[in-house]
């Protein structure tokens, strides 16, 4: 057999094994960058799922804010004829404020984990403003007015509002990318 004779199942045998070499590196870059993507969209995916679950968080301990204004505000209203059954219940409702505020220091904690400075600065005040009316509206107390009540509880709201504000920003800009 002549080299012309073997020249051209060399050659053909070089076409094949680069062609198929080129597949192999067209077909691991096209994976590769697939993959990218799929961390890239678990990653915002995973971040609104945390912005969802403060949210939450933060919407809870609202609620039970706003029973426990409620039921002290009522108490300031009726003093000492207020029943004793509408006491036990705000001495539950406190307990459950309490329990809920382990939420917000966990989703302060959430916030801080994902780089949000801001809407974790707010979310802190808004619970200090809440511990501030604990403290500055209380069963028994008969020298504050209800427009005190109405102003501490007007900056409490504000406050939420704001955080608001940043979560749903931040919530919007993650679902645009």
């Amino acid at each position: 057999m002549s080299i012309a004779d073997v020249w051209p199942y060399v050659d053909t045998v070089l076409k094949v094994g680069l062609g198929g070499a080129i597949t192999l590196i067209a077909l691991w870059l096209h994976q590769r960058r697939h993959q990218q993507l799929a961390n890239g969209t678990s990653t915002a995916q995973r971040r609104l799922a945390l912005l969802e679950e403060i949210s939450t968080s933060v919407g809870t301990v609202n609620h039970s804010f706003a029973r426990y204004s409620a039921l002290v505000i009522e108490s300031t209203r009726f003093g000492k004829t207020w029943p004793a059954a509408r006491r036990m219940e705000l001495e539950k409702v406190n307990a459950e404020l309490v329990a809920e505020f382990r939420k917000l220091a966990d989703a302060e904690a959430k916030l801080l984990m994902l780089g949000e400075k801001t809407m974790e600065k707010t979310l802190r005040l808004y619970g200090a403003k809440i511990a501030l009316f604990r403290k500055q509206v209380y069963v028994g107390r008969q020298d504050i007015t209800e427009q005190e009540i109405a102003d501490l509880k007007t900056s409490i709201l504000v406050l939420r509002e704001k955080f608001y504000d940043l979560l749903s920003r931040r919530y919007d800009r993650l679902l645009v990318a």
